[in-house]
Protein backbone atom coordinates (compact mmCIF):
# COMPACT_ATOMS: atom_id res chain seq x y z
CA UNK A 1 0.00 0.00 0.00
CA UNK A 2 1.32 3.66 -0.85
CA UNK A 3 0.28 7.06 -0.41
CA UNK A 4 1.49 10.46 -1.56
CA UNK A 5 2.37 12.98 1.20
CA UNK A 6 -0.13 15.92 1.92
CA UNK A 7 -0.03 19.10 2.46
CA UNK A 8 -1.25 21.69 4.59
CA UNK A 9 -0.89 24.74 5.65
CA UNK A 10 -2.59 27.30 7.70
CA UNK A 11 -3.80 30.46 6.14
CA UNK A 12 -1.48 32.45 8.18
CA UNK A 13 1.50 30.71 6.33
CA UNK A 14 -0.17 30.86 3.37
CA UNK A 15 0.17 34.60 3.70
CA UNK A 16 3.30 34.69 4.89
CA UNK A 17 4.49 32.69 1.98
CA UNK A 18 2.89 35.29 -0.60
CA UNK A 19 4.34 38.10 1.03
CA UNK A 20 7.65 36.47 1.34
CA UNK A 21 7.71 35.14 -2.09
CA UNK A 22 6.56 39.06 -3.45
CA UNK A 23 8.90 40.81 -1.00
CA UNK A 24 12.21 38.52 -1.79
CA UNK A 25 11.61 36.50 -4.54
CA UNK A 26 10.48 32.20 -5.02
CA UNK A 27 14.98 31.27 -5.14
CA UNK A 28 15.54 33.80 -1.85
CA UNK A 29 16.28 31.88 1.79
CA UNK A 30 13.20 34.05 3.11
CA UNK A 31 11.05 32.60 0.81
CA UNK A 32 12.68 29.09 0.96
CA UNK A 33 13.67 28.39 4.33
CA UNK A 34 9.54 28.30 5.07
CA UNK A 35 8.70 26.68 1.29
CA UNK A 36 10.39 23.56 2.25
CA UNK A 37 9.01 22.98 5.37
CA UNK A 38 5.15 22.73 4.60
CA UNK A 39 4.87 22.98 0.33
CA UNK A 40 4.95 19.67 -1.46
CA UNK A 41 8.13 18.80 -3.10
CA UNK A 42 8.12 16.37 -6.49
CA UNK A 43 10.95 14.88 -4.43
CA UNK A 44 8.11 13.22 -2.48
CA UNK A 45 7.75 10.10 -4.11
CA UNK A 46 4.68 7.84 -3.08
CA UNK A 47 5.59 6.34 0.31
CA UNK A 48 5.38 2.86 0.98
CA UNK A 49 4.47 2.40 4.71
CA UNK A 50 6.12 -1.28 4.99
CA UNK A 51 9.45 0.80 4.51
CA UNK A 52 8.57 3.84 7.00
CA UNK A 53 9.62 4.93 9.89
CA UNK A 54 5.77 5.24 10.58
CA UNK A 55 5.32 5.76 14.34
CA UNK A 56 7.23 7.40 16.74
CA UNK A 57 9.33 4.65 18.88
CA UNK A 58 6.30 2.16 18.68
CA UNK A 59 6.34 3.30 22.58
CA UNK A 60 2.43 2.85 23.16
CA UNK A 61 1.33 1.53 26.42
CA UNK A 62 -1.71 -0.22 25.10
CA UNK A 63 -2.09 -2.76 27.95
CA UNK A 64 -5.74 -2.64 29.97
CA UNK A 65 -5.65 -0.46 33.71
CA UNK A 66 -8.50 -0.74 36.02
CA UNK A 67 -10.66 -2.67 33.35
CA UNK A 68 -9.94 0.45 30.28
CA UNK A 69 -7.35 0.10 27.40
CA UNK A 70 -5.05 3.39 27.55
CA UNK A 71 -5.01 5.45 24.31
CA UNK A 72 -2.49 8.53 23.38
CA UNK A 73 0.19 6.99 26.36
CA UNK A 74 3.68 6.75 25.28
CA UNK A 75 6.45 5.91 27.68
CA UNK A 76 10.23 4.90 27.24
CA UNK A 77 11.57 6.78 30.20
CA UNK A 78 11.13 6.65 34.06
CA UNK A 79 10.23 10.07 34.64
CA UNK A 80 8.55 10.87 31.78
CA UNK A 81 5.63 10.03 29.69
CA UNK A 82 4.10 10.86 26.45
CA UNK A 83 0.17 11.77 26.44
CA UNK A 84 -1.30 12.45 22.65
CA UNK A 85 -4.80 14.61 22.91
CA UNK A 86 -5.06 14.18 19.02
CA UNK A 87 -3.00 14.09 15.96
CA UNK A 88 -5.01 17.41 14.37
CA UNK A 89 -2.56 20.54 13.45
CA UNK A 90 -2.95 23.89 11.73
CA UNK A 91 -0.09 22.86 9.37
CA UNK A 92 1.80 19.89 8.14
CA UNK A 93 5.70 19.33 8.48
CA UNK A 94 7.05 17.56 5.94
CA UNK A 95 9.12 15.25 7.87
CA UNK A 96 6.65 14.63 10.95
CA UNK A 97 6.68 11.44 12.24
CA UNK A 98 3.17 11.93 13.52
CA UNK A 99 1.67 12.31 10.74
CA UNK A 100 1.30 9.23 10.12
CA UNK A 101 -0.23 8.29 13.06
CA UNK A 102 -3.71 6.83 11.96
CA UNK A 103 -6.15 10.30 13.17
CA UNK A 104 -7.60 10.28 16.39
CA UNK A 105 -8.80 12.71 19.18
CA UNK A 106 -9.60 11.73 22.65
CA UNK A 107 -12.67 11.50 24.26
CA UNK A 108 -13.42 12.34 28.08
CA UNK A 109 -13.14 9.13 29.21
CA UNK A 110 -10.04 8.84 27.51
CA UNK A 111 -8.40 11.83 29.22
CA UNK A 112 -9.70 10.44 32.63
CA UNK A 113 -8.25 7.04 32.38
CA UNK A 114 -4.79 8.33 31.46
CA UNK A 115 -4.79 10.71 34.11
CA UNK A 116 -5.40 8.15 36.46
CA UNK A 117 -3.12 5.54 35.05
CA UNK A 118 -0.25 8.73 35.56
CA UNK A 119 -1.29 8.39 39.17
CA UNK A 120 -1.94 4.48 39.67
CA UNK A 121 0.45 2.36 41.96
CA UNK A 122 2.80 1.53 38.44
CA UNK A 123 3.48 5.18 38.02
CA UNK A 124 3.37 7.33 41.25
CA UNK A 125 6.70 6.68 42.71
CA UNK A 126 8.81 7.32 39.28
CA UNK A 127 7.04 9.51 37.02
CA UNK A 128 6.65 13.10 37.79
CA UNK A 129 6.39 14.67 33.90
CA UNK A 130 3.96 14.57 31.00
CA UNK A 131 4.44 15.67 27.64
CA UNK A 132 1.17 16.87 26.49
CA UNK A 133 1.48 16.40 22.57
CA UNK A 134 0.12 15.47 19.54
CA UNK A 135 -0.82 16.79 16.92
CA UNK A 136 -1.23 20.67 18.61
CA UNK A 137 -2.94 20.33 21.49
CA UNK A 138 -3.44 24.14 21.68
CA UNK A 139 -5.97 23.68 18.98
CA UNK A 140 -8.11 21.50 21.30
CA UNK A 141 -8.28 24.22 24.52
CA UNK A 142 -11.33 22.00 26.08
CA UNK A 143 -9.88 18.69 25.50
CA UNK A 144 -6.43 20.44 26.83
CA UNK A 145 -8.11 21.96 30.06
CA UNK A 146 -9.67 18.43 30.95
CA UNK A 147 -6.54 17.05 30.73
CA UNK A 148 -4.61 19.51 32.74
CA UNK A 149 -7.99 19.24 34.95
CA UNK A 150 -7.98 15.40 35.11
CA UNK A 151 -3.96 14.77 36.02
CA UNK A 152 -4.50 17.70 38.81
CA UNK A 153 -7.52 15.32 40.33
CA UNK A 154 -5.92 12.17 40.13
CA UNK A 155 -2.23 12.30 39.73
CA UNK A 156 -0.74 14.27 41.78
CA UNK A 157 2.81 12.90 41.29
CA UNK A 158 2.98 14.94 38.30
CA UNK A 159 4.37 18.53 38.69
CA UNK A 160 5.85 19.07 35.62
CA UNK A 161 3.37 18.78 32.49
CA UNK A 162 5.30 19.79 29.05
CA UNK A 163 2.93 21.16 26.19
CA UNK A 164 4.16 21.08 22.50
CA UNK A 165 3.30 23.11 20.28
CA UNK A 166 3.82 25.24 16.74
CA UNK A 167 0.79 27.44 17.15
CA UNK A 168 2.67 30.70 17.29
CA UNK A 169 4.41 30.37 14.38
CA UNK A 170 1.46 28.56 11.72
CA UNK A 171 -1.33 30.29 13.59
CA UNK A 172 -0.42 32.90 16.36
CA UNK A 173 -3.92 34.36 16.82
CA UNK A 174 -5.27 31.51 18.13
CA UNK A 175 -2.87 31.70 21.06
CA UNK A 176 -5.22 35.09 22.20
CA UNK A 177 -8.83 32.89 22.35
CA UNK A 178 -10.31 33.24 25.84
CA UNK A 179 -10.68 29.00 25.84
CA UNK A 180 -7.27 28.41 25.73
CA UNK A 181 -6.48 31.01 28.13
CA UNK A 182 -8.97 28.80 30.19
CA UNK A 183 -7.51 25.85 29.65
CA UNK A 184 -3.79 27.27 30.71
CA UNK A 185 -5.23 28.40 33.78
CA UNK A 186 -2.82 27.68 36.88
CA UNK A 187 -3.19 24.39 38.84
CA UNK A 188 -1.56 23.71 42.62
CA UNK A 189 1.52 21.78 42.29
CA UNK A 190 2.14 21.90 38.19
CA UNK A 191 4.48 23.79 36.34
CA UNK A 192 3.77 24.19 33.21
CA UNK A 193 6.31 24.68 30.20
CA UNK A 194 5.84 24.66 26.57
CA UNK A 195 8.33 23.50 23.77
CA UNK A 196 8.25 24.84 20.65
CA UNK A 197 9.73 24.18 16.98
CA UNK A 198 11.08 26.93 14.82
CA UNK A 199 13.64 26.26 12.48
CA UNK A 200 14.26 29.28 10.78
CA UNK A 201 14.78 32.55 11.89
CA UNK A 202 12.57 33.96 9.26
CA UNK A 203 9.93 32.14 11.49
CA UNK A 204 10.02 35.07 14.20
CA UNK A 205 7.25 37.03 12.86
CA UNK A 206 6.06 39.77 14.76
CA UNK A 207 2.96 38.15 15.64
CA UNK A 208 4.71 34.81 16.77
CA UNK A 209 6.67 36.65 18.77
CA UNK A 210 3.47 38.17 20.12
CA UNK A 211 2.09 34.61 20.56
CA UNK A 212 5.44 33.57 22.36
CA UNK A 213 5.25 36.01 24.84
CA UNK A 214 2.07 35.53 25.37
CA UNK A 215 2.15 32.05 26.17
CA UNK A 216 4.88 33.15 28.66
CA UNK A 217 2.30 34.33 30.86
CA UNK A 218 0.95 30.80 31.23
CA UNK A 219 4.19 28.62 31.70
CA UNK A 220 7.51 29.37 33.43
CA UNK A 221 9.68 28.70 30.32
CA UNK A 222 9.29 28.41 26.30
CA UNK A 223 12.18 25.58 24.86
CA UNK A 224 12.91 24.88 21.69
CA UNK A 225 13.48 21.94 19.47
CA UNK A 226 14.77 22.38 16.18
CA UNK A 227 15.40 19.62 13.28
CA UNK A 228 18.57 20.29 10.98
CA UNK A 229 17.46 20.91 7.51
CA UNK A 230 18.79 20.96 4.10
CA UNK A 231 18.51 24.63 2.87
CA UNK A 232 16.67 26.19 6.20
CA UNK A 233 19.25 25.68 8.63
CA UNK A 234 22.08 23.89 7.91
CA UNK A 235 24.56 26.69 8.11
CA UNK A 236 26.09 28.96 10.40
CA UNK A 237 24.56 31.98 9.23
CA UNK A 238 20.75 31.58 10.31
CA UNK A 239 21.93 29.18 12.77
CA UNK A 240 22.91 32.41 14.71
CA UNK A 241 20.35 34.55 13.92
CA UNK A 242 17.93 31.87 15.17
CA UNK A 243 19.57 31.52 18.31
CA UNK A 244 19.90 35.26 19.15
CA UNK A 245 16.36 35.95 18.21
CA UNK A 246 14.65 33.23 20.41
CA UNK A 247 17.58 34.22 23.19
CA UNK A 248 16.08 38.01 22.44
CA UNK A 249 12.52 36.72 23.58
CA UNK A 250 13.31 34.25 25.79
CA UNK A 251 12.98 31.31 24.36
CA UNK A 252 15.43 28.59 25.99
CA UNK A 253 17.62 26.35 23.69
CA UNK A 254 17.15 22.50 23.55
CA UNK A 255 17.46 19.76 21.15
CA UNK A 256 18.90 19.70 17.36
CA UNK A 257 17.50 17.02 15.72
CA UNK A 258 19.58 15.31 13.17
CA UNK A 259 16.15 14.82 10.29
CA UNK A 260 14.79 11.44 10.72
CA UNK A 261 14.81 8.99 8.33
CA UNK A 262 11.79 9.06 7.08
CA UNK A 263 10.52 7.53 3.68
CA UNK A 264 10.40 10.14 0.87
CA UNK A 265 12.50 12.65 2.82
CA UNK A 266 16.00 12.24 2.07
CA UNK A 267 16.37 15.93 0.18
CA UNK A 268 15.64 17.44 3.88
CA UNK A 269 18.29 15.38 5.46
CA UNK A 270 21.79 16.07 6.18
CA UNK A 271 24.84 14.12 7.13
CA UNK A 272 25.32 13.08 10.71
CA UNK A 273 28.87 14.36 9.96
CA UNK A 274 27.60 18.17 8.33
CA UNK A 275 25.50 18.39 11.81
CA UNK A 276 28.57 17.42 13.93
CA UNK A 277 30.68 19.99 11.94
CA UNK A 278 27.78 22.68 12.60
CA UNK A 279 27.25 22.26 15.78
CA UNK A 280 31.45 22.70 16.41
CA UNK A 281 31.09 26.20 14.67
CA UNK A 282 27.86 27.39 16.80
CA UNK A 283 28.67 26.00 19.87
CA UNK A 284 32.71 27.25 19.79
CA UNK A 285 32.20 30.67 17.84
CA UNK A 286 31.20 32.46 20.45
CA UNK A 287 28.93 34.05 18.00
CA UNK A 288 25.64 32.75 20.58
CA UNK A 289 25.36 33.28 24.41
CA UNK A 290 26.86 30.42 26.27
CA UNK A 291 22.94 30.07 27.74
CA UNK A 292 21.93 28.81 23.81
CA UNK A 293 23.66 26.27 23.00
CA UNK A 294 21.52 22.77 21.68
CA UNK A 295 21.90 19.37 22.35
CA UNK A 296 22.90 17.92 18.95
CA UNK A 297 20.49 14.58 18.92
CA UNK A 298 19.20 11.88 17.02
CA UNK A 299 15.31 10.01 16.90
CA UNK A 300 16.27 6.75 16.76
CA UNK A 301 14.42 3.33 16.73
CA UNK A 302 14.75 2.95 20.72
CA UNK A 303 14.75 6.68 22.14
CA UNK A 304 16.73 9.85 21.79
CA UNK A 305 20.32 9.73 21.39
CA UNK A 306 22.74 12.85 21.90
CA UNK A 307 26.26 12.58 20.16
CA UNK A 308 28.43 12.86 22.96
CA UNK A 309 32.27 11.25 22.81
CA UNK A 310 31.44 7.33 22.90
CA UNK A 311 28.21 7.36 21.05
CA UNK A 312 29.55 6.33 17.47
CA UNK A 313 30.52 2.44 17.38
CA UNK A 314 30.27 1.52 14.07
CA UNK A 315 29.16 2.29 10.82
CA UNK A 316 28.56 0.04 7.57
CA UNK A 317 27.60 2.12 4.61
CA UNK A 318 24.89 4.76 5.35
CA UNK A 319 24.01 3.23 8.69
CA UNK A 320 25.49 4.15 12.16
CA UNK A 321 25.58 1.81 15.02
CA UNK A 322 25.16 4.04 18.23
CA UNK A 323 25.53 3.65 22.29
CA UNK A 324 22.89 4.70 24.47
CA UNK A 325 23.05 4.17 28.11
CA UNK A 326 19.08 2.60 27.79
CA UNK A 327 18.85 -0.68 29.60
CA UNK A 328 16.58 -3.10 28.54
CA UNK A 329 15.34 -4.14 31.92
CA UNK A 330 14.42 -0.83 32.67
CA UNK A 331 12.71 -0.36 29.58
CA UNK A 332 10.46 -3.47 30.15
CA UNK A 333 9.85 -2.04 33.08
CA UNK A 334 8.61 1.10 32.44
CA UNK A 335 6.65 0.09 29.43
CA UNK A 336 5.73 -3.65 29.25
CA UNK A 337 4.47 -3.52 25.92
CA UNK A 338 7.73 -2.46 23.98
CA UNK A 339 8.95 -4.48 21.35
CA UNK A 340 13.38 -4.35 20.57
CA UNK A 341 12.78 -3.10 17.09
CA UNK A 342 14.87 -5.33 14.45
CA UNK A 343 18.13 -2.29 14.56
CA UNK A 344 18.52 -2.40 18.37
CA UNK A 345 20.66 -4.75 20.46
CA UNK A 346 21.61 -5.28 23.59
CA UNK A 347 25.66 -5.45 24.88
CA UNK A 348 27.36 -7.15 27.69
CA UNK A 349 26.12 -4.73 30.13
CA UNK A 350 23.00 -4.72 29.04
CA UNK A 351 22.78 -1.99 27.74
CA UNK A 352 21.00 -0.97 24.39
CA UNK A 353 22.49 0.08 21.07
CA UNK A 354 21.03 0.86 17.72
CA UNK A 355 21.65 1.09 14.07
CA UNK A 356 20.66 4.62 12.87
CA UNK A 357 20.14 5.19 9.36
CA UNK A 358 22.21 8.24 7.96
CA UNK A 359 21.71 10.64 4.88
CA UNK A 360 22.01 8.89 1.68
CA UNK A 361 25.01 11.15 0.26
CA UNK A 362 26.79 11.29 2.62
CA UNK A 363 30.11 12.97 2.70
CA UNK A 364 33.55 10.23 1.80
CA UNK A 365 35.42 12.35 4.32
CA UNK A 366 33.45 10.97 7.52
CA UNK A 367 36.41 11.44 10.18
CA UNK A 368 37.04 7.81 11.78
CA UNK A 369 38.12 10.04 14.85
CA UNK A 370 34.14 9.37 15.57
CA UNK A 371 34.13 5.83 15.47
CA UNK A 372 35.32 4.10 18.34
CA UNK A 373 38.11 0.97 17.73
Amino acid sequence: MSKVATEQISSFLKKKLSELKSEFGSDSYEYTSLAKQYLFDSRETEVDYKSERRRHYEADLSAEDAGHVLKGVERLYKQCAVFELTTACKARCRWCLRANYDPFTLKKDDVENAARYFGSDKCRDELNELLITGGDPLIVPELLGLALDSIEKFAGNIDVIRIGTRLPVQDPQSVFSEKLAHALRPRKGIRLEFGTQINSPIELFPESVEAYRKLMDYAERIYNQQVLLKGVNDSLEPLVRLYNGMRKIGIEPHYLFHCVPLHGMEHHRTTVEEGLDLIKSLVTSGYISGRSKPMYTAMTDIGKITFYEGVFLDRKGDMILLQSRYRYEDRMKWNPDWKMPESAEIDDEGYLRVWYKDAKTHNLGWDSTYILD
